[in-house]
């Protein structure tokens, strides 16, 4: 546990999801000496990974194969589903504010998994019934395809791109801080393999790399959990009284009266202190339930499974790989209480953690298991990246290559070897754009991009998915407008939130008060379909309602799935 450079920088929650959370993002950060521990795990992961790549590179050679893999399982879907989900920010970022905060940490356990539930009941199965490879198939199945599938690409491209660059500015400063390796060769690695893993192995190396990784995961974290009860006996009270102790001498020492003392340290165990507001704990809880059903590289890997019912499967065995993780996390973040917040080796005199703000279940896995497992959690959390990125390099090139050169382009004509080949092409640029802006922004606070592509997903494209999916009335302007304007609204207010307004332009007050827009950009972005398309009296607007009962019927029974789509 060496720390020789100090130096201010953003860290891990630069991958998270940390509306409203801008103290958790700064802070001081150390890189360590280089652990040759963590980096021959991470060549081991890295290598069968790239064994895996090889054989799906061989299996590869359609339009098909590449996009969707040739069709897994719903039990392998979701443990890539939740590969692809649990990110590096949920690992680090969750256990850490649960460390610092307490019970107002679940916030981000569940408003992430709550999101589910939504997919699973509102999309899961008509998106498998209608689409072939990007969400923009289903959106755009009944309406004039340019424009509707034009917004779709923009909108993917958008939410891609800014989950994109957090992850990998978050990867260079990770792998930088757990490696000891420079920053600029961290990024070169992460979008080299990245685009290696997409390049050759299309979606089935991809699936294959968050499924490794899920696993790697879950089992890493299980053993944390493990090692952490079994410090108290295995009794979850004697873990919260225990947690609730260490909170009451820790303020003790800074002056407290015992009274006031123990009232901060039971209050880990209630809400308050983390969202004060409770406008901006809606907005928050809005983007990630909302969002989670309008991210494009999760709402592709429908398309992955045979048909509807290995769809369904897919989500209850994500809900629950993603559910059983994030109720370790909780357990994660109160065992780092009781276990690290005394040591010297993990805090310094202050109290705060070394590494940084967002190290609590790093230095907990070096409490429980020494250098080798601190090693081995090291390699999860750089796999949780690779696996992550990759998914994101996917989904935008199938926008792209499929939404915009095939279905705008091409008009529905493209010659499958052209498009597979532009996809190819797409991901070698998107890759190369991925190093480039991760240097670029390496200094730069980016946390807003995170949780603006949460925004930004739950205000543009599930809107879209939702009312194209389930009422009659919406027409192709609808779609395409009302889509643009709640992207557009969530977009505007959160660069004239405190987020962007104040702790990046420097203005003394912001324009937007809330951290996050979703609470006020959702609706807008649902109204403003409502409104267009009640208004559209053209003639395509009846073609499009006309169509509304085949589409209902193929969403609802699947009927001809297999057939021609009649886009």
């Amino acid at each position: 546990m060496t720390t020789r450079l100090t130096r201010s920088a953003l860290l891990l929650a630069l991958l998270g999801w940390a509306t409203g959370a801008e103290a958790a993002i700064s802070g001081t950060i150390a890189a360590r000496s280089t652990n040759w521990t963590a980096i021959l795990m991470f060549l081991g992961f890295v290598g069968i990974t790239l064994w895996v790549t090889a054989a799906a590179a061989r299996r590869t050679r359609t339009v098909s194969d590449f996009y969707t893999g040739g069709g897994i399982t719903g039990f392998q879907n979701g443990l890539a589903m939740a590969g692809d989900y649990c990110s590096a920010a949920s690992f680090l970022g969750i256990t850490s504010q649960i460390f610092n905060d307490g019970f107002d940490g679940l916030i981000y356990a569940i408003g992430f998994l709550v999101g589910w539930p939504i997919v699973l009941f509102l999309v899961a199965e008509k998106l498998r019934n209608l689409g072939r490879f990007t969400f923009a198939d289903v959106a755009s199945y009944r309406f004039l395809q340019g424009p509707v599938r034009s917004f779709s690409a923009v909108s993917t491209l958008l939410v891609v791109s800014f989950y994109l660059i957090a992850q990998m500015v978050g990867a260079g400063q990770l792998i930088q801080l757990l490696f000891g390796l420079p920053y600029l060769y961290a990024i070169i690695v992460v979008g080299g393999l990245m685009m290696v893993y997409v390049l050759f192995g299309g979606m089935r190396a991809t699936s294959w790399v968050q499924i490794i990784k899920a696993v790697m995961l879950l089992c890493g974290a299980s053993f944390l959990v493990f090692g952490v009860m079994s410090h108290v006996g295995f009794s979850f009270e004697a873990l919260f009284a225990r947690a609730v102790t260490v909170k009451t001498k820790l303020a003790l020492e800074t002056g407290l009266s015992p009274a006031d003392a123990a009232a901060k340290g039971r209050a880990i165990m209630g809400p308050g202190g983390f969202i004060k507001d409770p406008i901006s704990a809606l907005s928050f809880g809005f983007a990630l339930m909302l969002g989670t059903a309008g991210l494009p590289h999760i709402l592709m890997r429908f398309f992955t499974v045979p048909d509807a019912r290995e769809a369904r499967k897919s989500i209850l065995w994500a809900t629950v790989w993603i559910g059983y993780f994030y109720a370790l996390t909780f357990i994660l973040g109160f065992g780092a209480i009781v276990l690290i917040s005394f040591n010297p080796a993990y805090v310094d005199g202050a109290g705060a953690l070394l590494g940084g703000n967002n190290m609590a279940v790093m230095h907990l896995a070096h409490a429980i298991g020494g250098n080798l497992f601190l090693g081995f959690i090291s390699a999860v959390a750089f796999a949780t990246i690779l696996a992550v990125v990759a998914g994101l390099t996917l989904s935008a090139a199938s926008a792209i290559s499929h939404d915009i050169y095939a279905s705008v382009i091409r008009k529905g004509d493209a010659e499958p070897a052209k498009e597979l080949r532009v996809s190819r092409i797409t991901t070698v640029l998107l890759g190369i754009a991925a190093i480039i802006l991760g240097v670029v922004f390496q200094k730069q606070n980016v946390a807003f991009m995170v949780s603006l592509a949460f925004a930004l997903a739950a205000s543009g494209n599930f809107p879209v998915l939702v009312m194209s999916l389930l009422w009659k009335g919406c027409t192709t302007k609808g779609a395409a407008w009302g889509g643009a304007i709640g992207l557009l609204s969530a977009f505007g207010l959160t660069v004239v939130s405190p987020v962007i307004w104040v702790a990046v332009f420097g203005f003394e007050h912001a324009i937007f008060p809330y951290s996050s827009p979703a609470l006020f950009s959702v609706p807008a972005g649902f109204f403003a379909i409502w409104l267009i398309s009640t208004l559209d009296r053209s003639p395509r607007a009846a073609i499009d309602r006309a169509a509304y009962p085949a589409q209902r019927l193929r969403s609802e029974t699947g009927i001809d799935v297999h057939g021609p789509a009649a886009h």
